[in-house]
This record gives structure tokens, C-alpha cells and sequence, in this order.
């Protein structure tokens, strides 16, 4: 019984989001727009005057943007969202930014509970570990990988405990308000069919991200020229 409440709770809010997110000024499919909208979302973010920490930044080896997160806040706050995950190519990472893979997460977690306004967030993978987990299968963070929610503030310490542990570090912006989010017991898997619509063919999540296997389509743009201006290169190792 409850996993057909909860699969018809996913239903619901996939309805929704396809409602309000934002149109964009130039025709494209639903793919296409959360790209941009990704896009958009990390721009907007890393304009914050107490952003993501540029030391945190520029230690990731992936980055995954999930904008307009949405909660049915019913049977523990269940929520669904779309998004993209760009990794620094090359099998050590210390490559340009490449080409997304679509991402899709999902949960009934506590760091959940931000209202009923969508929410967006943005996850710093910060090992091939993690990196490797997430494009491979669904992972659960706090489980499958550990995450913790990120610190803010461009000059904040990052060299804590909680971050240096993190495979993941987790922040959220709801309500014009940009913080530290903890997600865990919610999941992130590759999302293939969203990824065979924006690169018209069966790919696998590592070859897109990893491998160079695709150019950065248009849509992505934006998003890669962000992360490229203000995180050109890996300082991790």
C-alpha cells in the first residue's frame, strides 16, 4: 500500500513541477529547459555574496544542479526533482568541465522540510568515489555515499571534519534564502531516457560525464561557461 501511495505521490509532483517551472525564452524540449534552468540557477547562485566557499568549488570534482525541487508534504514530505551533473573530465578529474548527465533525485528525508515552495539545490561531489557511485546506479546518500550539508560563505572554513569526510556536500536556495541543507536518505540516480532525448541516443552516465563520449549541447551552455569561469581548474590534488 505504501509503495503505491508513494509512487502515485511521484506522479503527482512530476505533474506539478512540469507546471511551474519556468518557460524559457526559447522553444525546446523539457530536457533542454532543465538545462537551462540548471544553467541559470548556478549562475545565479555563485552572484551570492555568501555563496559556495571557492575553496569547495574548487576541490569538486562534479557538481549536480537540481532546480525546482518540489514537496508534497504528505507522508513524510516526499519530493521529487530533475537536474544535471557535470564532472571535470578525464579519469582523474582534472579536466574541463564536460557535457551533463541528466539526474534524477528523489526523497523522503527531513532536509526536506522548507515549505511547500520549490526549492532549488546544488551538491559538490568531492571524490571519484562519490562521483563514481552516482553515475554508476541510484545511490542513497548518507548510505551509498556520505553527504552533509555545505557550508556558505566564499572565505568560510572548509577544512572541518564534516566536510573533509563528505563525499557530498549538499546546499539548497528556497525562498531567495541560500544555505547548508542536509539531504540525506534521499537518492540520486542517472536519469537515461532524459539523457537519450538530449543526445538522441542510448548513452551511458559515465561516457557523458567522464569520457568526452559527447559535445556540451547548447542548452548547457550557460552552465559550462559558470563553472569554467569561476572553477577553471581542479586544486584537490
Amino acid at each position: 500500500m505504501k509503495k503505491i501511495l508513494y509512487s502515485f505521490l511521484i506522479t503527482l509532483l512530476i505533474g506539478a513541477a512540469a507546471i511551474v517551472q519556468p518557460t524559457p525564452a526559447r522553444a525546446g524540449n523539457k530536457e533542454e529547459d532543465r538545462l537551462q534552468n540548471a544553467g541559470e540557477v548556478m549562475k545565479e547562485i555563485i552572484d551570492i555574496p555568501d555563496d559556495i566557499p571557492q575553496s569547495l568549488l574548487n576541490k569538486a570534482d562534479c557538481v549536480i544542479v537540481i532546480p525546482s525541487v518540489l514537496k508534497a508534504a504528505l507522508i513524510g514530505g516526499i519530493s521529487y526533482g530533475r537536474g544535471a551533473m557535470t564532472c571535470r573530465n578525464g579519469g582523474d578529474f582534472q579536466g574541463p568541465w564536460g557535457a551533463p548527465t541528466m539526474m534524477a533525485l528523489e526523497g523522503g528525508s527531513v532536509g526536506f522540510q522548507l515549505g511547500g515552495q520549490a526549492t532549488d539545490f546544488v551538491l559538490l561531489v568531492m571524490n571519484s568515489r562519490g562521483a563514481s557511485s552516482i553515475l554508476s546506479s541510484k545511490v542513497k546518500l548518507g548510505a551509498d555515499a556520505s553527504a552533509a550539508a555545505g557550508p556558505k560563505g566564499r572565505d568560510a572554513e572548509a577544512d572541518t571534519d564534516v566536510t573533509l569526510r563528505a563525499e557530498v556536500l549538499t546546499y539548497s536556495r528556497a525562498r531567495g534564502l541560500f544555505a547548508g541543507i542536509s539531504l540525506e536518505g534521499s537518492t540520486l540516480r542517472p536519469d537515461n531516457d532524459a539523457n537519450e532525448k538530449i543526445y538522441g541516443k542510448k548513452l551511458d552516465a559515465k561516457d557523458i560525464a567522464l569520457h568526452n563520449a559527447v559535445p556540451v549541447p547548447p542548452s548547457a551552455k550557460l552552465l559550462i561557461d559558470t563553472l569554467t569561469q569561476h572553477s577553471p581548474k581542479n586544486l584537490s590534488k
